[in-house]
């Protein structure tokens, strides 16, 4: 046996009935929630290159893209990934750190569509999904992120191989191998951090095109090791220096579920500096020109992510550096009272104002025992005049103890399609494991360009 086999075993045993209403539930939000995300990406031409490259992947067009267009299911699934990851704006799984939407949606979405499964069948394909992605991400908490890899693009091919299989029907031995040959074919450089590149961006998609060519790969008689997590030379032999937890990969697989522990993102930027907004949009209205120094309080891991090299952080070059710098963004926050997607424009984010502001925010690392994402923010401004206001929240919102309510989910959904309707429309077609899953994307092809 192998840690592989075993998760291929469960994935294709899973029946709807085996998936909590709880869980089910939480899908069909996050579903929701990546869609939207992807329209946005759509409605502000982010990445419109996926949309040029999907369809050179496979010539038929069985599968659709998020707002509009078809390809072959390879090509659909790499253009929805990047679309639904684009903004930065999509779930994160902060034990894992993994972007749990991107990773899982394309391909279930693609697979159902062509295969003319139901609404019912993709939910659950994205559920086994979730775990999945959750599990293995989880098992060296950010530890692939310490080693310089995105997570998100270590794990998405396996996941997304295990999502093929599923619905396309492979055995277990078919589905072992698919996951060893997905290995293969997991990636994610972190150098993006030091670059305008939009690598990130292409992550999911890629992880998604990989996981779904190993499992024709392995239908068609390709063989992939099936010690690719556990082995000398597999992922975690490879990406991460850390011991992983190897036996909670599997454990209570199917009792316990991760799903419900996903957070929905308030904010367009990285998990890790969600708490610290939360914590300065509780700060009093201080004037701009008034504040004379700003401290911010972020565990030392994440650090080289979100706020080194600071000069290269506080004038950031392209809209997805400002994402990933906590001094600009906090700048940002501090002027306009609120983040939105609009604030990451080229013309936002050379901002004369805000980079001044951003200038004077300081970063302290912090010891911090539990996982990054999950840390308490804490914000002290400093006035002119030497007063010191102080906000401390214990978590961000959107994480699992504080979850995004349905109000303010459909608030997102709304502003992200474009009106309530649209946002109403999707989330009843969610609803209704009956329908065929080519309704889900077809409810996005009116909005995108409205």
């Amino acid at each position: 046996m192998s840690i592989a086999r075993d998760l291929a075993a469960w994935t294709l045993d899973l029946s709807a009935d085996d998936i909590p209403e709880g869980v089910s539930t939480a899908v069909r939000r996050h579903l929701a929630d990546g869609i939207g995300n992807a329209v946005a990406a759509r409605r502000l031409h982010e990445a419109d290159y996926a949309l040029t490259v999907a369809g050179r992947f496979a010539p038929d067009p069985s599968a659709s893209v998020i707002g509009g267009g078809s390809a072959g299911v390879e090509g659909a699934a790499f253009a929805n990934g990047v679309l639904i990851h684009a903004l930065d704006f999509d779930d994160t799984h902060a034990g894992a750190l993994v972007h749990v939407t991107a990773i899982t949606a394309p391909a279930a979405l693609a697979l159902a569509e062509a295969g003319q499964r139901s609404i019912g069948d993709t939910v659950a394909a994205t559920a086994a999904g979730f775990e999945l992605a959750a599990r293995i991400g989880m098992a060296v908490h950010h530890g692939f992120h310490a080693r310089g890899f995105h997570a998100t693009s270590v794990v998405g091919p396996l996941v997304s191989a295990l999502i093929a299989a599923r619905i396309w029907g492979l055995s277990v031995d078919e589905a072992t191998a698919a996951v060893g040959i997905a290995g293969s074919m997991s990636s994610g450089s972190l150098e993006f951090l030091h670059t305008p590149a939009t690598t990130k961006q292409i992550h999911p998609g890629w992880a998604s095109l990989a996981g779904i060519t190993a499992a024709r790969l392995a239908l068609d008689g390709a063989t992939g090791p099936h010690t690719i997590l556990e082995g000398e030379y597999g992922v975690f032999g490879i990406f991460t220096d850390r011991t992983p937890d190897l036996d909670g990969i599997t454990t209570e697989l199917g009792d316990r579920w991760e799903a419900q522990q996903v957070t929905i993102k308030p904010y367009p930027v990285c998990q890790l500096t969600h708490a610290t907004l939360d914590a300065t949009a509780t700060l009093p209205a201080i004037a701009p020109t008034d504040i004379d120094r700003v401290v911010i309080h972020l565990p030392s891991e994440s650090l080289p992510i979100v706020a080194e090299p600071a000069d290269d952080k506080v004038t950031p070059v392209t809209p997805y550096d400002a994402k990933f710098s906590a001094q600009w963004d906090v700048a940002a926050l501090l002027i306009d009272g609120s983040i939105g997607v609009e604030t990451f424009t080229p013309k936002a984010i050379a901002r004369p104002d805000v980079r001044a502001l951003a200038e004077r925010v300081e970063v302290v690392a912090t010891d911090y025992s539990g996982v990054p994402a999950s840390a308490p923010g804490r914000v002290e401004v400093t006035t002119t005049s030497g007063e010191t206001h102080v906000a401390t929240v214990a978590r961000s919102h959107g994480t699992p103890d504080l979850p995004l309510d349905d109000a303010n989910l459909e608030a997102k959904l709304a502003l992200n399609m474009g009106s309530i309707t649209a946002a109403e429309r999707l989330r009843a077609v969610l609803a209704d494991d009956e329908r065929p899953a080519a309704e889900i994307v077809a409810a996005t092809r009116e909005v995108a360009n409205a």
